[in-house]
This record gives structure tokens, C-alpha cells and sequence, in this order.
């Protein structure tokens, strides 16, 4: 039995060591990331200019590390407002499982070792990525609790990712890389509206200024469906503009469509609960489907 109790006490201490790398994975927000993180690699390959792997995957891995560790610095400052909310209160910092002082430094180290790989991959890149993060930082997460504006300024940071990768292959911003980033940064104010209105009532005990609290659900409504109308128009213009041929304007046709109709079906007062979930959820799709049908159209 003796020789049995180390054996426990090194099973508990391996099961306590991945419990803390998960919840230090989670201040990452890994699905946002991941997302970002395919919008900046589609348009480093759509760029025009020299492209490399080993360029990529200093990009991706830098990229990645940074936008990490702005994630992290949100959870840091919204962990009392994150524990107010039941789709929030559960994550590390507002539950306890780590302390806000581990997550500063550990923020400020994906900063310390991102910084420079980004900056090997292209110096013009790693600075979009850094005022990509000053952005989100230091001006969305505060101007959340004071004004729904803050909608307009966090689509910023969040369209800066599709810069940081055509800056990497280009050298400079160019018509692909201007045209995606105004892409993402409309794409994001139907995402969040979406996300807004089915968590309204969280936003409000967490002290977030929504447009769904602060000018009502059918205003929300009718600004989704409006600036859904504006990405369907610049996935269009995209086609029009840039070099691509019929693959990626049948899906933008036919996505942007479905999608029209699905934000339209929110305007109905019939329109069922889950609507915003599943429009929301679609969204996400949509882009992944444009940038796919992009890549592909690129390299056939």
C-alpha cells in the first residue's frame, strides 16, 4: 500500500497540472482565436507576394500567442463583471481556479514571446497584430460598459487579423487585404448583434451597454439586418473587384442569400426564440464558407 500512495499522489498532481493548462487555455478564448487566426492565414495566401510555410507558420504561431494574450487581459479585467453572468461565471478567474496575478503575467509572457515571432514574419504584420490587441484592450473592453458604440469600435480589432496576414505576404496593404478586412469588419456587427440579443438579459447584470438593452430588440433587429445587407454587398463587390472567378461568386450568391433571409425572419414578430442562437450560429459558417470558397477559387 505504501508503495501505491506516491503513485495516487502523482495521478492527482498530473490530473491538477492539466486541469490549470486547460483553464490557461481557456483565458485564450480558443474558438475566437481560431477564428482569427483562419481569417489572417486565408488572407496571407490570398496576398499577392512571396509565400513560404516556414513564413505561415511564424505568422500563425506569433499571430496566435498575441491575440491569446489579449483574450487574456479581457478575462483579466471583466472577472468581476464575467462572474456576474451565467455563461461567464464559470470561467477561471471568476471562479477562482486561477488568480488574476497568473493570468497578468501570463498575458504579458504570450505578448513577450508572440511579439517577436510576428515580427519575423513581418514587421508591418506585428504591428497590426499589436494595435489589433491596444484596440481590444485598452479601449473595446472599457467603452463596453459605457456605450453600445463600443459594437463599432471592437469590429476594429477584430477585422485587423486578415491585415496582419496580407501585410505578411504583400509588405504592405493592398486591394485583397483592404477589401477582406472591411469584409470582417462588417461581418462582425451582425455576429455580435446576434450574440447581443440572445443575451440580453446576461448583458444587462453584467453592466454591458448592448444596443438590445439600451435601444430595444427592434432596433438591434433592424441594425442586424441592415448590416448583414452591407456584407452580402462587399462579399459581391469582393467578386467584382479582386481576382476570383465563379466558385466563390456562386457561394457568396448563395450563402449571401440564406443568410439575407435568415436575418430578414428576425424582423417577424412570429420569429422563434432561438432565432438569434441559430442566426449567430450561421454566421460563423457564412464566413468560413466565403473563406474556403476564396482559397479554393485562388488556387484551382
Amino acid at each position: 500500500m505504501e508503495a501505491i500512495a506516491p503513485l495516487l499522489s502523482n495521478g492527482e498532481e498530473r490530473s491538477a497540472l492539466r486541469s490549470h493548462l486547460a483553464d490557461l487555455l481557456e483565458l485564450t478564448k480558443p474558438r475566437l482565436t481560431a477564428l482569427n487566426l483562419v481569417a489572417a492565414e486565408a488572407a496571407y495566401w490570398l496576398a499577392p507576394g512571396a509565400h513560404s510555410w516556414g513564413q505561415s507558420l511564424l505568422l500563425l504561431v506569433g499571430t496566435a500567442l498575441i491575440i491569446g494574450a489579449a483574450n487574456t487581459f479581457n478575462c483579466y479585467l471583466e472577472r468581476e463583471l464575467d462572474g456576474r453572468m451565467s455563461r461567464t461565471k464559470h470561467r477561471p478567474l471568476p471562479a477562482g481556479r486561477l488568480s488574476p496575478r497568473l493570468a497578468l503575467l501570463y498575458g504579458v509572457g504570450m505578448v513577450a514571446v508572440g511579439a517577436p515571432l510576428a515580427a519575423l514574419a513581418s514587421p508591418l504584420s506585428c504591428a497590426f497584430a499589436l494595435l489589433a490587441l491596444l484596440l481590444y484592450v485598452a479601449l473595446y473592453t472599457p467603452m463596453k460598459r459605457i456605450s453600445d458604440k463600443a459594437l463599432y469600435v471592437g469590429a476594429l480589432p477584430g477585422a485587423l487579423p486578415v491585415l496582419v496576414g496580407s501585410t505578411a505576404a504583400a509588405g504592405r496593404v493592398e486591394l485583397t487585404g483592404a477589401l477582406l478586412f472591411l469584409l470582417l469588419f462588417c461581418w462582425q456587427l451582425p455576429h455580435f448583434l446576434a450574440i447581443s440579443l440572445y443575451r440580453a438579459r446576461e448583458y444587462a447584470r453584467g453592466g454591458f451597454k448592448v444596443l438590445a438593452n439600451t435601444r430595444g430588440q427592434r432596433a438591434a433587429r433592424l441594425l442586424l439586418v441592415r448590416s448583414q445587407c452591407a456584407v452580402v454587398v462587399i462579399s459581391l463587390g469582393a467578386a467584382a473587384i479582386g481576382d476570383v472567378r465563379w466558385l466563390y461568386l456562386v457561394v457568396a450568391s448563395l450563402a449571401g442569400a440564406a443568410m439575407l433571409l435568415r436575418a430578414r425572419r428576425g424582423l417577424s414578430p412570429a420569429a422563434e426564440s432561438g432565432w438569434a442562437r441559430s442566426f449567430f450560429l450561421s454566421t460563423n459558417l457564412y464566413l468560413v464558407a466565403l473563406m474556403s470558397a476564396l482559397l479554393v477559387d485562388h488556387y484551382l
